[in-house]
């Protein structure tokens, strides 16, 4: 049976046809949709983790006891799993553990574009790189494979455009969790005291030494011969060996599906059958450094970029002088042809009232992870920091005593999810070192930037199971905070008067803003309109970044199919002229 299947939905498959019983992640774009399927096949075990941290251990213990497991993430997210990667490298697997981490360069939704192939070299694991949806099933499942014969976790190494375009497949019969293998203990392999680290290291070493031969012979790193008589010849993997088949369909292609360990012997004679060698990869010259230390002659970074991604006609051009295509120059259309839709808080987000009130208090807002983060844009313009999942809280500790002025002035603002995720140790931090912080915790009921997937606080697990829903109240009272309100972030006036309050006092403070995100209401309240006899055009409204509102022809519109009746326009407009439609004179 054929079925069209993204990349992460292939990597799901594969792990589902591999045998793999478990599964567990946080979600993160472009990773998400791994689990969100994986979930859906029978007889198998998958949930959503707080964060990556807890998703590789919860997956370390399904390995340990015996059953095939996969653990997902972005790219990010290993750095928040890091921890338990780096010691798991060492004690090695009892079933086949693969960890995906899936890269974003060019950072469509993330805060940097960092390259994880350099995790592979420096937890000494390996690591496969596919370049499209077949690979990413075909892969997934040799990994699985690749985990039990060489006692090691393996990292698989996708990027957005693996992730999220499409491919044909021909989907296997058959899948589904394996025979669990026994657990046996053995303390010297799993106890990782310093007496059996230094054991257990120099087995990952040896190990290391017989991944190296792998990748000389696997057939994941093959030379692909061009019909230019071996004039140039590429060195490429991941979804760049596309753009190189398609800019260069002449040239010698050697595709290294296996990036770590580096196969140096394979390249070394693939550069010895051309006569100009080229690498080309998105992001860090991590095939390029290898292959400079081999002493080879080899363009790479000196033509391209290292940052964002590459592109077919990039390469054309670099490589052969000439572009595959002519690019658009401002004379060739009329930019004011061409709709701008800039990125925006939904219409009745329950954030940006909050917002609204800290911008309009003058606060400094360190901020988090989360559809909130766009409140840093025009007009809101209401967020000075993002670092990290979990920095908006430890990072205004850090402000307010280092720098005790600033304690009325300072708020750390975070959202439902990314306070399970990391929020709760700011949160002590804060406490135990009596810091006078005032934390907004923007609670709109789910995990919402990624697509509402389900949290320790919505009482739903990633299968669908009711379970405790959390309450970040009663956890943060749990945490030693005493002072804790709750607000409707739809209410301006109420929210300005706690937040004063909250900022005026000498301690750590909580203020929940508690409103369901706007996607999940079923049906919206009436819409609201604007009555063009009171409205002066003052633009007061324009403020809010409602995508619903738009000024013109004199007055304020809006658009009533957009409009959800959150009423915060009709609590800002200083003459009254926004109300509930109906009562307007239009």
């Amino acid at each position: 049976m054929k079925e069209l299947l993204s990349g992460n939905e292939a990597i799901a498959r594969g792990a589902y046809e591999a045998g793999a019983g478990f599964a567990a992640a946080y979600p993160g774009t472009p990773s998400t949709e791994i689990l969100e399927n994986f979930a859906r096949y029978p007889k198998v075990t998958a949930q959503w983790s707080p964060n990556e941290k807890v998703a590789l251990e919860a997956g370390i213990g399904a390995s340990l006891a015996g059953v095939r497991t996969l653990v997902a993430m972005k790219h990010v997210g290993v750095n928040v799993a890091a921890d338990p990667l780096f010691t798991f490298a060492y004690t090695g697997v009892n079933a086949g553990l693969v960890l995906v981490s899936a890269d974003d360069p060019g950072m469509h939704s993330s805060q940097n574009e960092q390259d994880n192939r350099h995790y592979a070299r420096a937890a000494k694991v390996p690591m496969l790189e596919p370049s499209d949806s077949a690979e990413a099933r075909d892969m997934t499942a040799l990994a699985f494979q690749m985990s039990e014969d060489f006692d090691t976790p393996v990292m698989l190494r996708s990027t957005t455009r693996i992730s999220h375009s499409k491919g044909l497949l021909d989907l296997k019969e058959g899948g589904g969790p394996a025979e669990i293998k026994e657990y046996r203990k053995d303390p010297k392999k799993y106890v990782m005291i310093p007496a059996f680290g230094r054991l257990r290291h120099l087995e990952v070493l040896k190990r290391l030494e017989k991944l190296k031969d792998y990748a000389e012979t696997t057939p994941l790193n093959r030379v692909e011969k061009g019909s230019d008589g071996g004039k140039i010849g590429v060195v490429t993997s991941g979804v760049v060996y596309q753009y190189v088949k398609e800019a260069l369909p002449q040239v010698s292609i050697l595709k290294l599906g296996m990036p770590f360990p580096f196969p140096e012997e394979r390249v070394k004679a693939f550069a010895a059958s051309v006569e100009k060698l080229y690498v080309v990869e998105e992001l860090e010259p991590f095939l390029e450094g290898y292959m400079r230390s081999l002493g080879l002659k080899v363009e790479g970074k000196s033509l391209f970029p290292l940052f964002g991604e590459i592109d077919a006609n990039m390469i054309a051009e670099k490589i052969l002088g000439t572009p595959l295509y002519k690019k658009l120059e401002p004379g060739d259309y009329d930019p004011a042809e061409i709709p701008m839709r800039p990125p925006v808080l939904c219409p009745g987000c329950s954030h940006r009232g909050a917002f609204y009130v800290v911008k309009k208090l003058k606060l400094i807002t360190t901020g988090d992870i989360g559809c909130y983060t766009l409140s840093c844009l025009p007009p809101l313009q209401a967020m000075d920091t993002c670092i990290c999942m979990g920095a908006s809280i430890s990072s205004a500790v850090g402000m307010v005593r280092a720098n005790p002025a600033l304690a009325d002035k300072v708020v750390a603002v975070i959202g439902d999810s990314t306070f399970f995720h990391s929020g709760l140790t700011g949160i002590v931090d804060s406490v135990y070192n009596k810091a006078p912080l005032t934390v907004l915790i923007l609670d709109n009921r789910i995990t919402a930037m990624t697509g509402h997937q389900h949290h320790p606080g919505t009482g739903r697990t990633l299968q669908g199971e009711e379970t405790v829903a959390l309450d970040i109240v009663d956890v943060v009272k749990g945490l030693g905070v005493k002072r804790v309100v709750e607000v409707d972030p739809f209410d301006t006036k109420g929210m300005e008067k706690v937040l004063k309050e909250e900022l005026a006092a000498p301690e750590t403070s909580v203020v929940v803003a508690r409103r369901p995100c706007a996607l999940l209401k079923k049906k919206p309240d009436p819409p609201f309109a604007c009555d063009p006899e009171l409205c002066i055009d003052c633009g007061i409204c324009m403020r809010l970044g409602c995508p619903a509102i738009s000024q013109g022809d004199g007055h304020v519109q809006v658009d009533a199919a957009l409009c959800t009746g959150c009423t915060l326009c009709g609590q800002i407009c200083p003459k009254g002229a926004l109300k509930e439609a109906g009562e307007t004179h239009e």
